[in-house]
């Protein structure tokens, strides 16, 4: 199966400084229980991302993912009739 990555660069390393405004007792439960913060709200903050361009690039694809779905209905799966499972 093919995924999309969002992120391309593998170079993970690249960072950018950045202030937040967390929640004071979730923060310091967080800190209590040994959570690395940057890393928690960097992964957190990728999988957002990721979620929001799936949800567009479907937004974006509908009218055409709708008609193959309706043509799929219509006329079968292509080169079903080969299938051996």
């Amino acid at each position: 199966m093919l995924t999309y990555d969002p992120f391309p660069t593998k170079d993970k390393s690249l960072k950018k400084a950045t202030n937040l405004t967390l929640n004071t007792e979730v923060l310091a439960e967080a800190k209590k229980l040994g959570i690395n913060i940057s890393k928690a709200c960097d992964a957190f903050l990728e999988s957002l991302v990721r979620q929001e361009k799936e949800r567009l690039w479907k937004l974006d694809n509908a009218k055409f993912i709708n008609e193959y779905n309706r043509i799929t209905e219509e006329e079968g799966l292509p080169l079903d009739k080969w299938r051996t499972f």
